[in-house]
């Protein structure tokens, strides 16, 4: 084969099936796209599998695959195409959108077409996404299913709570005993995925490394410290702390242009709200239990500072701190000293 052929290839994912677009440039010259659509499943993928060897793609650095994070829809593509060792780029489909600019139109085959331009356009840009982990997507799963258990507990919970003014005390007493074996039965849900997660980190040597690093970071725990292995891939790719910090939504933007937009800096509302509250939660804990953290703040809201930008502050401190332990692989090391 020419090795000045490139291979770009645009999917939209979705539940019942994906739809592709396939550009071949060869010499620098684009070719014509082929589209096609295949079910998202096993057979789907067999099937795909013979329409890229029909057209000769290169399962190699000359092809890159682009499809937007879809959730869990796109895992069967991602496990595919880390077998086969086909460059994917499974990218924010926020991010992708805009870079789209003014676009009229929608339909699966139109953004497959557009993925596979994003593609060609940024190639140089493009990283591709690591191999697909069946342990941490397992973690991951096990982290998101806690999560939404212990929604559970505590929607029926307040649920209880918010009838006690309502009804009378026989009625009351009647409703809580009849949730309350469903409450049960989720706490032991949730302490069998625990055991599980903790099993799962023991027996992997290298998330046991990662997770021992980032718990002797003040402000970090076990949940904190599971969530960041899940969200960053056991912080494939070398992620700096500015990078996590900014998902995390804790990096203030300024807003400002000329002299008629004047605003204040502020976090943008576009971040991982859930692991933005484990750092927040981490960060009043750091207040109340490390001198270092406590002394900041209470030095900074004398100063005029507000205490939710103090706050702001520390969680920032906390994520960068947790990203230089596991680039250096060092654990944290407390050197603040308390004045006499």
């Amino acid at each position: 084969m020419d090795n000045t052929t490139k291979f770009f290839i645009g999917i939209d994912v979705s539940k019942p099936h994906f739809d592709v677009s396939l550009m071949a440039v060869i010499n620098h010259e684009k070719q014509t796209v082929e589209t096609g659509r295949f079910d998202n499943t096993i057979p789907g993928l067999k099937l795909f599998d013979k329409w890229l060897k029909k057209y000769r793609v290169s399962f190699d650095e000359n092809s890159l695959l682009v499809i937007e994070n879809t959730g869990i829809y796109h895992r069967l593509l991602w496990s595919y195409c880390s077998n086969k060792n086909l460059p994917i780029h499974i990218g924010n489909a926020a991010h992708i959108k805009w870079s789209f600019g003014i676009a009229r139109g929608k339909n699966d085959i139109i953004d497959s077409l557009r993925l596979c331009q994003y593609g060609f356009k940024e190639a140089d840009t493009l990283k591709a996404t690591p191999g697909l982990n069946p342990v941490l997507i397992l973690l991951k799963d096990l982290v998101t299913s806690r999560s939404k258990l212990i929604s559970q507990i505590n929607s029926i919970k307040t649920y209880i709570k918010e009838l006690k003014d309502i009804n009378d005390r026989a009625t009351q007493n009647l409703l809580a005993e009849s949730y309350k074996d469903a409450i049960k039965g989720i706490a032991k849900s949730i302490k069998k995925i625990e055991a599980e997660i903790k099993k799962i980190i023991a027996g992997d040597p290298a998330l046991k490394t990662n997770y021992d690093l980032l718990i002797s970071v003040p402000g970090i725990g076990h949940v904190t410290a599971v969530y960041m292995l899940c969200c960053t891939a056991n912080f494939a790719g070398k992620i700096n702390g500015k990078q996590l910090a900014c998902y995390a939504g804790v990096v203030p933007f300024e807003y400002q242009s000329g002299i008629s937009i004047k605003g204040k800096s502020r976090v943008h509302k576009m971040a991982n709200k859930d692991l933005k509250k484990l750092v927040n939660m981490g960060a009043l804990s750091a207040i109340r239990c490390y001198p270092e953290f406590r002394n900041y703040y209470e030095r900074k809201t004398k100063e005029g500072k507000h205490p939710y930008s103090v706050i702001n502050a520390i969680r920032n401190k906390i994520i960068l701190r947790a990203v230089a332990v596991v680039n250096n692989q060092k654990p944290y090391v407390n050197n603040y000293i308390v004045a006499a």
